[in-house]
């Protein structure tokens, strides 16, 4: 099973991106991060067309989490627990069953969390404290867990070209990679750091001062898998090579594959 996961930063604009990806990855799930468009406006007819199941939660202009799948999804959540007063369309979650058993996956845009010292840094964490939360519940099911999307949190200097020029940046926080780890010691591992621990493996790159051409990046893109998750797991790869593609998201797709059928 090939499990990958790409903020799009805007369905509409990417819909001819995503097209050449599935059909040259051809991913059995993919979550997607920053839709930006309503759940009546994503473009249902044409990702079915590529052979996907749909599931989205979205939120006009803003947010959106979508999950394609090759099977039908079921047990579907379209929100993180834990506030019931956010209305930010930041998380979906569902099963995919396979001829051994049931795979949990969920696609996840975590809180920027910028400016510090704002509500919305303390968002970010307490987003954060919630997916933990989560994480815990659902880890006693011993299901192949795979926890997919923008975690808006670089781990360790080495995941960024210049970590310097992070340090005041929500994303390299303390506190958002200690939030992280405590993540990971749930049980949880990064997908792509258990095949490849080497420097200079990003996701996004920004769209500023030839930042993709210089690759001046950051891998904040992220699959944690879960104990049953990893021993199932074969190979991780990020697929570089679409940031060069014409008009494309800053950020690009990060791929698993399990040996699930």
């Amino acid at each position: 099973m090939r499990i990958a996961t790409w903020n799009v930063n805007s369905i509409k604009q990417r819909l001819d991106h995503l097209a050449t990806f599935v059909k040259s990855a051809d991913p059995d799930v993919l979550c997607l991060q920053e839709l930006k468009c309503m759940d009546e406006a994503f473009p249902r007819a044409e990702v079915e067309a590529l052979g996907y199941n749909v599931v989205t939660h979205g939120q006009k202009a803003y947010n959106g989490v979508a999950i394609l799948s090759k099977s039908p999804l079921e047990d579907v959540r379209r929100s993180l627990p834990g506030d019931e007063s956010d209305e930010q369309a930041r998380y979906l979650e569902g099963t995919i069953s396979t001829s051994t058993g049931v795979v949990r996956v969920a696609s996840i845009y975590l809180p920027n969390g910028n400016p510090i010292g704002t509500p919305k840094f303390d968002y970010k964490l307490a987003w954060m404290d919630r997916l933990i939360s989560h994480a815990r519940r659902l880890l006693p099911q011993e299901e192949p867990l795979v926890l997919c999307g923008d975690y808006n949190v670089i781990p360790e200097s080495k995941d960024a070209a210049f970590p310097e020029a992070w340090t005041s940046d929500a994303l390299f926080q303390p506190e958002s990679r200690a939030k992280f780890r405590e993540l990971e010691n749930l049980g949880f591992i990064d997908a792509v750091r258990a095949c490849n621990d080497q420097p200079g493996l990003y996701s996004f790159w920004d769209y500023q001062a030839g930042a993709f051409q210089r690759n001046n990046g950051i891998r904040i893109d992220h699959l944690m898998l879960s104990p049953q998750a990893q021993d199932k797991l074969k190979s991780a790869a990020i697929r570089k090579e679409v940031r060069g593609w014409d008009k494309p998201s800053d950020h690009v797709p990060v791929m698993v594959d399990l040996d699930i059928d």
